[in-house]
């Protein structure tokens, strides 16, 4: 176990032009929804989230972006969001800052504008940017075909960001974080990709470029003060782009950025997968999502971390804009602790980013200065946070149910002390245990299996580690659990005749869902793997082996033959296909839903379809719309959408379908405690995120 000699450097107070920071570790600007009613003032939510931030010790927090532009500076959705457009927002923002400020933490806030992201289809205007672009000429093809600016309004513009600025500082904030990264307005002057100027904001030489970024920096300082700070996020570079921001461009901005005055630079990157894909090109600013499902360039760029899945990936970028400019640097992408304080010793950044590993655990800064590692609760970069927001919801956290719900979650102690006997160890018990627990109830959990987690173990196998490591988060519980005080017994099935015996004020049934088999002839034969065989199988070799040790030896060994066929085309079928491809299996995919059910579950942004598009690319076909009819010694039989049969030849048959609930033990239970819930799989299948929360939930109902 680390203490806070191993994080120095980290927990060293910093500065930001004039604004001391406690630590190097801060929340760089993101959006986390709660904007009420659109009005464009800030919302009691959002204020109990940045306070919740501020008091679990973080050294800096960013807030979300406030519009100084609107319509066209804004995103369709949201375009009643949190503005600085006029004084009479200033109030409440200062509500916000009141609150960040109790807990000795200093406050900035995103300013940027939308540019080519702001949706013409959705408002029926025409975006604006650096340059007029046809749907061919557009990096992401997805946008609107925008107008360029004329210099007028660029100037208009400038004065705009001045202006909120200034209002950001009449509202507490010391400082502004200027967006001139990704897909907005700022970059597509920067890019060569996105500007086509001829003019003195054109792509006549690299200041030209930087210039509308350079006057927004000085035009701040004069109307907001020198001392008021500026944190530039740019993009260090864009990969995947013909005549994208090269890192050699990157460092020549980063000199010119620091020439006009800003106090700190931000360094990500833009990666655009599929270039030569117009139609389907995605582009991710996450380092570990350009290795999702594998990277699709070798080698890898100039400027990025290939050795760890992602993690850390843009620290070069950083590093090698460290090295030409005297102002502090900020990295980001996917670091934590014992990864920043390296980075920070090497002098490659001055400051760390977390904001991920903020969203799981707000006390993260907390618990590294006292030294408790074990105790933070762990992000396993599932990114259901990023995209909820991103699809015009308010953020939701798989591992922290109570992100974006401090006051609707607090865990308060419980009126009456009650015996709780929680039947099973997924997600869904073990956070109704651990919430329970806190509350001062006396909890007892009953696992038939040798090993908590429910089906997380065995989902780790398939899943992998490169980007989700599971295990992190039963093996986080466990340690809460045994902390708490909670009695734990496993490979026990309980009867009803035990819960008698046990007694309990309250009985939890979290015994995850059954497994769905279609009841078709020859479902039973050699050739069939079902999902509840295959778990089975999994949960007896995981008493002797970590699903790390199995997922490698299955490079070697799986009991399958080289052609095979899926029934199930949602998560489960999707991600076994990705894990069977992966080692060199044919895979057919079949499912009787409509082709835009599959893939269901999956998170919708980048994961799913950077899934589906590339089990196209592997050539694993997919078939919709059927109906099962048999399994012979051949392979699957079914009758396709044009109501034809067809046989697909395959050694073996996998069944992933989705699971069903297990209203068979809540039933065999009723009666048997005062009071009985069933939460989880076992009442509603789902996902780990809806598991936890239902957990949750149920336990503070008690």
């Amino acid at each position: 176990m680390a203490n806070n000699r191993h994080f120095k450097r980290l927990l060293e107070p910093g500065y930001i032009g004039k604004v001391r920071t406690k630590n190097r570790m801060i929340k760089t600007g993101t959006h986390f929804g709660f904007t009420g009613d659109n009005s464009g003032h800030m919302t009691d939510e959002s204020i109990a989230i940045y306070e919740r931030l501020a008091k679990g010790g973080i050294g800096l927090i960013t807030h979300s972006s406030a519009w100084i532009d609107l319509p066209f500076g804004a995103v369709p959705g949201e375009l009643g969001g949190f503005r600085l457009t006029d004084d009479k927002y200033i109030p409440s923002f200062q509500r916000l800052t009141d609150a960040i400020h109790r807990y000795d933490c200093p406050a900035f806030i995103q300013m940027w504008h939308a540019g080519p992201f702001h949706n013409g289809s959705l408002t029926g205007l025409q975006p604006v940017s650096s340059s007029a672009l046809t749907k061919e000429e557009l990096p992401k093809p997805g946008y609107t075909p925008p107008r360029a600016l004329t210099v007028p309004e660029i100037h208009q513009i400038i004065e705009k960001f001045a202006n909120g600025a200034l209002r950001a500082r009449k509202a507490g904030f010391e400082g502004i974080e200027l967006n001139a990264a990704t897909t907005h307005l700022l970059n597509a002057f920067l890019s060569r990709a996105w500007n086509k100027r001829e003019d003195e904001y054109g792509i006549g030489s690299i200041e030209n470029r930087a210039r509308i970024v350079v006057e927004i920096i000085r035009a701040v300082k004069d109307k907001a003060g020198k001392d008021f700070a500026i944190s530039l996020a740019m993009c260090g570079a864009e990969y995947g782009l013909t005549k994208g921001t090269t890192p050699a461009e990157g460092r020549e901005f980063a000199r010119l950025f620091e020439t006009a005055g800003v106090d700190a630079l931000h360094v990500r990157s833009e990666y655009y997968k599929r270039p030569n894909r117009r139609g389907d090109r995605e582009s991710v600013h996450f380092p570990d999502l350009v290795f999702y499902p594998e990277i699709d360039v070798y080698p890898v760029p100039e400027g990025i971390d290939g050795n760890h899945d992602g993690i850390g990936g843009w620290v070069p970028l950083a590093a090698g804009i460290k090295k030409v400019v005297s102002i502090p640097v900020i990295s980001i992408g996917r670091l934590d602790a014992f990864i920043a304080e390296k980075i920070i010793r090497r002098g490659d950044a001055d400051f760390v980013s977390l904001n991920r590993r903020l969203i799981a655990d707000p006390d993260y800064p907390k618990k590294i200065e006292a030294g408790e590692i074990d105790d933070i609760r762990p992000c396993t970069a599932c990114f259901h946070c990023f995209s909820t927001v991103e699809l015009g919801n308010d953020v939701h956290c798989r591992i922290n149910a109570a992100m974006g719900k401090e006051k609707e979650y607090e865990i308060k102690p419980a009126e009456q002390k009650k015996k709780v006997m929680i039947v099973g160890a997924g997600p869904a018990g073990l956070e109704a245990a651990r919430v329970a627990a806190m509350r001062g109830h006396r909890i007892g959990i009953y696992e038939k299996q040798s090993i908590l987690g429910g089906s997380m173990p065995c989902a780790a196998v398939v899943k992998g580690f490169e980007r989700e490591d599971l295990p992190l988060i039963y093996k986080w519980f466990k340690r809460q659990l045994d902390r708490l005080g909670v009695e734990i017994s496993t490979g026990i099935s309980v009867t009803r005749e035990l819960v008698e015996q046990v007694k309990p004020d309250v009985l939890i049934l979290a015994t995850g869902g059954v497994h769905d088999l279609p009841e078709i002839p020859g479902i039973k034969g050699r050739n069939v793997v079902t999902g509840e065989t295959l778990h089975k199988q999994l949960k007896f070799a995981l008493k002797f082996a970590h699903p790390r040790l199995l997922r490698w030896l299955t490079r070697f060994y799986m009991p399958v033959g080289k052609n095979i066929v899926i029934m199930g085309g949602r998560l489960h079928g999707c991600q076994t296909a990705e894990f069977l491809t992966k080692r060199g299996r044919n895979v057919t995919i079949v499912d009787t839903g409509p082709e835009d059910a599959i893939g269901e579950g999956l998170v919708e942004l980048v994961i799913k379809p950077s899934l589906l598009r590339w089990l196209d690319e592997k050539g694993v076909r997919i078939i919709s719309g059927i109906k099962y009819e048999e399994v012979t010694k051949k392979g699957l039989v079914i009758t396709n959408g044009n109501g034809k049969r067809q046989l697909i030849e395959a050694d073996t048959i996998v069944t992933a379908l989705p699971l069903k609930p297990d209203t068979d033990f809540l039933k065999g239970l009723e009666g048997s405690a005062p009071e009985i819930y069933a939460i989880g799989d076992c009442r509603d299948p789902n996902l780990i995120i809806d598991a936890i929360a239902d957990g949750m939930k149920t336990a503070l109902k008690i």
